[in-house]
């Protein structure tokens, strides 16, 4: 079933007057109480801005943090309101809480062109919960429904499914329209199709490696997964990270793809260090010795990877490609992230480390979509049902 976009809500009888939820992703670091990066507040813009230039009564709803159903101060969302207002330019009314009598005569107070922000939906565990009557409270607040959060869709909570049923109106907004158009290419490819994956565990993406070893031509493997591939293939891995429990996944996970006549690249040559931090004694080498761990992708495995990004016709890429935090144990996510933007491929970049790699190079403009939603991101292209978007469906 087709989702409402933003110009349906607005066309027609249109959004004057009426009172729409929006909920954003304004998941925000905060520094000192104080907004550290703003990033997913400017991202959340365009959708604002259209709402409250066609007169509606924009109430503004999002999480911060892991409170877990605690008000925990520092994770209040009004360093958020004073960003969001000055983005705006225009005055940003401050909910101190996001149900009860408070929130409502904020909401009541609004008038056409006006925007709250509702404070932390977390500090109340119904949120996480997806308890029925925390999600008719907040639907109380409402006329229609926005979701504009795509980092969230595929948690089942309260203000992203349970809420959606007691409004007159869904939409999605124009930033998780944009996250689903451009993921459905990796569903639908331009081949070759190639996916780079990246990070510490086998089984914080099993799914989605189970998913993409049959359907990607190619994908390449990096960071601390690796190891757990390369023992799986018998060879050495030294004190690198290996999830010993995940082993015969890997193992499977190979043969699928062997059987599917994929391909997939593991790193032959490492860089290896003493110990995970900065400054400490490192090499180079193409089987990894006791007493060391492998930190990076070598110099000729990177440079594997990026030829692979030349003759690919999609690119996905999820995760670093060694210790990324560590300067010293960047050089492969750099070449990647490198690769990636020069390549003639449709690319999609998401998860932290591959956007901040994308980022520290001033790359950005030269990637054809960086994803918000890391979790959600792999969830979708795993082809499995994100809750924030079926309950639009309905």
């Amino acid at each position: 079933m087709a989702v409402a976009s933003l110009d349906d809500l607005l066309s027609g009888a249109g959004v004057r007057g009426r009172r729409v939820f929006v909920r954003a992703d304004l998941n925000v670091p905060l520094r000192d109480g104080a907004v550290a990066d703003d990033t997913r507040i400017r991202a959340s813009l365009p959708t604002l801005r259209r709402l409250l230039d066609a007169g509606a009564r924009v109430v503004v709803a999002s999480h911060l943090g892991r409170p877990k159903g605690q008000r925990k101060p520092e994770l209040s969302l009004r360093p958020v309101a004073v960003v969001l207002g000055d983005q705006l330019g225009r005055a940003v009314a401050f909910a101190e809480d996001c149900v009860g009598d408070q929130a409502r005569a904020v909401v009541e107070g609004l008038g056409e062109g006006e925007l709250a922000l509702l404070e932390n939906l977390r500090f109340h565990a119904g949120e996480t919960d997806n308890d029925p009557e925390f999600a008719r409270q907040l639907a109380a607040l409402a006329d229609d429904y926005v979701n504009d959060a795509f980092g969230t869709a595929h948690r089942a909570h309260a203000s992203t499914a349970g809420m959606v049923s007691g409004v007159e109106r869904a939409a999605a907004g124009d930033l998780l329209a944009s996250e689903l158009q451009h993921l459905k290419v990796v569903l639908e490819p331009r081949r070759p199709l190639l996916c780079f994956l990246g990070g510490a565990k086998v089984s914080d993406k099993l799914g989605v490696l189970e998913a993409l070893a049959p359907h990607a031509d190619v994908l390449a493997v990096g960071g601390a997964m690796a190891y757990t591939f390369l023992r799986a293939q018998d060879l050495p891995t030294g004190d690198s990270l290996v999830e010993d429990g995940q082993v015969a996944e890997a193992r499977r996970i190979l043969e699928a793809a062997r059987t599917a006549g994929r391909r997939i690249l593991l790193p032959d040559d490492h860089v290896v260090a003493r110990k995970l931090e900065a400054g400490a004694e490192q090499r180079t080498v193409e089987e990894i010795p006791d007493g060391w761990m492998g930190v990076d992708i070598g110099p000729q495995s990177a440079e594997a990877y990026a030829a692979e990004a030349g003759r690919a016709g999609t690119i996905f890429w999820n995760g670093p490609m060694g210790v990324f935090e560590i300067d010293a144990f960047a050089a492969g996510t750099r070449r990647v992230a490198q690769a990636v933007a020069d390549s003639s491929a449709t690319s999609v970049v998401g998860g932290g480390d591959s956007l901040a790699a994308i980022n520290q190079l001033g790359l950005g403009d030269r990637i054809d979509h960086l994803s918000t939603g890391g979790g959600a991101s792999l969830e979708y292209v795993q082809g499995l049902t994100l809750p924030g978007v079926a309950a639009l469906e309905q």
